[in-house]
């Protein structure tokens, strides 16, 4: 994942940045708080991208220190400001910035502004090597034959892929990750899920900002949260063997649901042993399932074959290009599929309706459904689009508001989950009869 240098004399914009940027999987390279100390400590991180304020303290402003970073250093500056006037946008379009942003902004438009600027970034150094190969590859006197510009585009570049993995909440799961993959949205998500199950769930971790998204759910003691430390792994085997016992007891909570992140792997022989302790619980029938993850780019290969051998689904996350592989035995390749990336777009986006009612089984704000939609699907959705739905359910009387904070809450009235839930399962009848001959045909034929 690409690093960032973050640049605004605010501590507290800097501060929020930075919490975005890590919750969005971008790490963060540094921060700076002036033009002057923007240009030297480019200079000394050479990030990917520069967030830069435009009026700061000091001899130098951002668009005199965007000019020195991009000439000099060749990297892309995306302006973060609170001024949108005619002569500062003026002054900053001189530098050919490579994103324009005014505060406030929401975190789609953070992470649309640094996605565009990298690619375009990418895209220029593609042209780049292809221009000079060219020229190397000719003889003096012929025609390079390079491509022009608008031919050259997007050459090269991947065709961007989902992996579909069904129904992996009810067993026992290892997501091997690295430093640069985006893991916060997916542990997210996979709370969420496990929460809807009932039960007991518990989450572990050395750092992480997902606590604050569920503060009712920990003070209902519907989530358990334990932040680890060094040299304190040891400390959850006598907690997971309390939680797993307790439920062979009459009256107890049916299952036990957990994500467990060892984002530090010093403690490994700890990490083994509680590894051990799940999986034997889990044959002796008791119901635990989740996710053990680990940051594998701390450890080799051989600890990665002991740490997995006898956890039956595995999941491999490096990033943006990512490889996933599976021994036949151990994760079924029927529970995943994989298609374009596009063909996700085109779903979410025509069959919008169906996607928002699936996120309101809870209180839920307007912004939070345009930003989950966008964590699990990776489509950005336009938020009025998202309120034209909720307006009318709204009119419906499907709906009762609550006021948190800043936030417009949408609650659903009992009239309005038995109407969300028949909504579902027309779209679900819908969709069925569409692909039912597909379906029908791999019934009669016996495949999966």
């Amino acid at each position: 994942m690409s690093n960032i240098l973050v640049v605004d004399d605010e501590a507290i914009i800097s501060m929020q940045l930075e919490e975005r940027l890590t919750t969005m999987g971008y790490p963060v390279a540094g921060m700076a708080a002036s033009g002057e100390d923007a240009v030297d400590r480019a200079r000394r991180l050479l990030p990917d991208l520069v967030l830069m304020d435009i009026v700061m303290p000091g001899k130098m402003n951002g668009i005199e220190a965007a000019k020195i970073i991009t000439e000099e250093l060749d990297i892309p500056v995306v302006f973060v400001t609170s001024y949108a006037d005619d002569a500062i946008i003026q002054k900053a379009k001189s530098v050919r910035p490579y994103g324009y942003i005014v505060k406030p902004f929401n975190e789609l438009e953070i992470k649309a502004a640094i996605e565009v600027a990298l690619f375009r970034k990418a895209t220029e150094k593609e042209e780049e090597r292809l221009r000079k190969s060219a020229q190397e590859n000719s003889s003096p006197g012929m025609e390079t034959g390079i491509p022009e510009p608008e031919t050259l585009a997007y050459l090269d570049l991947p065709e961007i892929k989902t992996v579909l993995l069904n129904d992996i909440f009810n067993d026992i799961v290892l997501f091997l990750y690295t430093d640069q993959v985006v893991k916060e949205p997916i542990f997210k998500f996979a709370l969420e899920e496990c929460m809807k199950k009932g039960g007991r769930n518990l989450f572990a971790y050395f750092q992480s900002t997902l606590p604050k998204y569920f503060p009712k759910e920990i003070q209902k003691r519907e989530l358990y949260t334990c932040r680890m430390r060094r040299n304190e792994v040891y400390a959850l085997l006598p907690a997971l063997e309390k939680c797993t016992e307790s439920l062979l007891y009459e009256g107890s909570m049916k299952s036990l649901q957990i994500l467990l992140d060892f984002s530090e792997t010093d403690e490994f022989d700890d990490i083994l042993a509680i590894r051990k302790l799940l999986l034997s619980k889990k044959e002796k029938g008791i119901p635990v399932s989740g996710i053990i993850a680990m940051n594998i780019g701390k450890i080799d290969h051989t600890l990665i074959k002991i740490l997995a051998e006898g956890i039956p689904k595995i999941i491999v996350s490096t990033g943006k290009e990512t490889t996933l592989s599976f021994a036949q035995h151990t994760f079924s390749s029927e529970v995943i599929s994989v298609v374009p990336q596009s063909t996700i777009d085109d779903v979410v986006r025509k069959s919008l309706e169906p996607v928002v009612l699936s996120l309101l089984d809870k209180p839920i704000s307007g912004y939070d459904i345009v930003h989950e939609i966008h964590n699990r699907y990776q489509v950005l959705i336009p938020q009025a689009r998202v309120y034209t739905i909720l307006h009318d359910l709204m009119e419906d009387g499907n709906f009762e508001i609550r006021v948190s904070g800043k936030s417009k809450l949408y609650c659903t009235t009992e009239k309005g989950k038995k109407h969300i839930s028949q909504r579902l399962n027309d779209f679900k009848q819908v969709f069925q009869h569409i692909l039912g001959s597909e379906i029908g045909m791999k019934t009669a034929t016996g495949e999966k």
